[in-house]
């Protein structure tokens, strides 16, 4: 079992650095690569005014400005063109709300479909716009890599500012303004800001530049959070530097957040609004958010989130929530056909795998399983009603996407997008079948790194006494976690099981019991889990484990326990 323990022990002038921390808090920073005073300061205590950088550091932020208060002046037709993920969605409310705010009225969301448009700016919508008299298209998450669309754009008359995070590509796109810190020549202090964070630092500098004009009192920004962190947790970007930032208050907004629309689908989901954590967003919020593009209408979830209507609320929270538990259930259908396949022609160094009646929306769900399982690069294809083959892509973290398919020799892919470990692309159907040769042949060519290491991270050892509130509060200190801050894990060796039971509807559910050395009961639980489930270590009541779990508060039915969740027995 390949297990990594990080620092115990903290280096002796770090220590000293962090003297005013207890022992316990300092290994959790050093394990966070956190060595002074000052570094433990800014991320245990995130400042607003203090952490939050000038969004006119970004590149082209004051372009983009100009060009957007001039429309406004102008009452030009503007429409935001967001992607259809929970990323490009709520960064889309992120500028609709902006534009409700100053009451500007010129101006339209659009979405595009994702099964009957693709993925970003198509000349289809484009000609639509033109049309319609559209003068100013401002995209969200996406156009960074569309040069021949946001061209045709720009020669009807249409001016485009691209706002983006994806990895831009050698050659941009000819807009009026790129705002992306990730290209060339920026040197913003963050570079890793998702779609809609780079949405909400494009309002805070309209606001700095207009708001007073506009009749916006300072700091209203702030209230718009809730979708800018949103975006940032959902979309998986480092929750470090700014991000930690933007995901901290956006909890903060969230938890009071009055938009019928997110408080009736926490309703759906039985999660408390009040209590509200990056894990009810990571796990129930944006799976919902994006069921709508996976599985339908992107623009429902817009709808979800940006309305004041509550009957309308209503209806598109029962609908999303309904449409997630359809997606769950295909998912499952397609990944056990998978593995099937992939088991009986053996696993080689990149995983290709498809299927013509695959839904392209759910196979980037594909992607992300096979390569837990496989610890392999994963390309799953799909096609259904498509005209081209679309496919998702995710990385082990042994190669960077864009550079692999970009090694695919010139003409083979239709379309290629995304990050270092997450893309996407287009392939015509009658090369399909040579996908995997192609895949495999460039996958020599490139520069390939190291893997990060298997298994899963331990901050330290504890015992069974040292699940206690006061370490908790401790823990909980660290929080938001996500890429860039792991939740802590911690390793507990040779426990006794006092009692073993399964839980749920479908008892799928695993709960051990143990108790500390006042005899106080301590609980363990493991979602999807079964004593099966471990085939090398005996799971039964009476018998000794080691167990590697995260410390958590329970509030289920409203009754607050510490308790522990189950990450691996070993």
């Amino acid at each position: 079992m390949d297990k990594h323990t990080r620092a115990e022990a903290v280096p002796e002038e770090v220590a000293l650095e962090l003297k005013e921390y207890s022992d316990f808090t300092q290994v959790l920073l050093f394990n966070r690569g956190i060595k002074t005073r000052e570094e433990a300061e800014k991320f245990l205590n995130p400042d607003y005014e203090r952490d939050i950088y000038d969004p006119f550091l970004i590149l082209n932020m004051g372009k983009a400005v100009e060009r957007i208060v001039r429309a406004i002046d102008a009452k030009e037709k503007i429409v935001v063109y967001g992607d259809y993920d929970c990323d490009g969605i709520p960064g889309s409310v992120v500028m609709h709300d902006f534009f409700k705010k100053i009451k500007y009225e010129n101006f339209s969301n659009y979405i595009p479909h994702r099964h009957k448009e693709g993925y970003g700016l198509n000349n289809g919508a484009i000609e639509i716009f033109a049309k319609d008299g559209v003068s100013l298209i401002i995209t969200v998450d996406l156009a960074i890599a569309n040069v021949l669309e946001v061209a045709y754009a720009e020669s009807l008359g249409i001016n485009v500012i691209v706002t983006d995070h994806h990895l831009p590509q050698e050659v941009l796109p000819p807009a009026y303004a790129i705002v992306n810190s990730k290209q060339a020549g920026d040197t913003y202090p963050d570079n890793m800001l998702c779609g809609g964070g780079v949405a909400w630092k494009l309002v805070q500098a309209l606001l700095k530049t207009r708001g007073k004009e506009w009749g916006v009192s300072p700091g209203w920004e702030k209230w718009l959070l809730d979708m800018a962190s949103l975006s940032t947790i959902a979309d998986m970007v480092p929750l470090v530097n700014e991000n930690r930032v933007i995901a901290h208050y956006g909890l903060k907004v969230m938890r009071k957040s009055p938009r019928p629309g997110f408080q009736k689908l926490l309703k759906k989901m039985r999660v408390e609004q009040t209590t509200l954590t990056e894990d009810d967003v990571a796990f129930m919020i944006a799976p919902r958010i994006n069921a709508a593009s996976r599985m339908d209408i992107p623009i429902e979830a817009f709808r979800l989130l940006s309305t004041s209507d509550e009957t309308v609320a209503d209806e598109l929270s029962d609908h999303l929530h309904n449409l997630n538990d359809t997606r769950k259930g295909l998912v499952a259908g397609m990944m056990k056909e998978a593995k099937r396949h992939i088991e009986e022609r053996g696993v080689k160094d990149i995983i290709v795998i498809g299927n013509p009646n695959w839904k392209p929306g759910v196979i980037g769900l594909i992607a992300g399983k096979l390569v837990e399982e496989y610890g392999r690069p994963a390309f799953v294809w799909g096609r259904e009603d498509s005209e081209h083959i679309k496919g998702s892509c995710r990385s082990d973290g042994t190669v960077n996407l864009v550079e692999l398919m970009a090694a695919v020799g010139e003409g083979f892919f239709l379309n290629i997008g995304g990050h270092e470990f997450s893309g996407g692309f287009s392939v015509a159907h009658e090369k399909i079948h040579f996908l995997e040769e192609e895949l495999l042949a460039a996958h020599k060519k490139i520069k390939k790194v190291t893997a990060l290491p298997s298994g899963e991270m331990i901050d330290c050892a504890l015992v069974v006494d040292d699940v206690t509130e006061e370490n908790y509060k401790t823990i909980e200190k660290l929080a938001p976690y996500g890429v860039g801050n792991p939740k802590p894990a911690f390793l507990f060796s040779n426990v006794v099981i006092k009692e073993v039971s399964k839980f749920g509807k479908e008892k799928n559910h695993l709960k051990l019991i143990f108790e500390n050395s006042k005899g106080i009961k301590i609980p363990a639980i493991g979602f999807f889990m079964s004593p099966k489930d471990y085939k090398k270590v005996t799971v039964e009541d009476g018998a000794t484990i080691n167990l590697i779990a995260t410390i958590e508060r329970s509030l289920f039915m409203r009754r607050p326990e510490i308790r522990l969740r189950i990450v691996d027995i070993v």
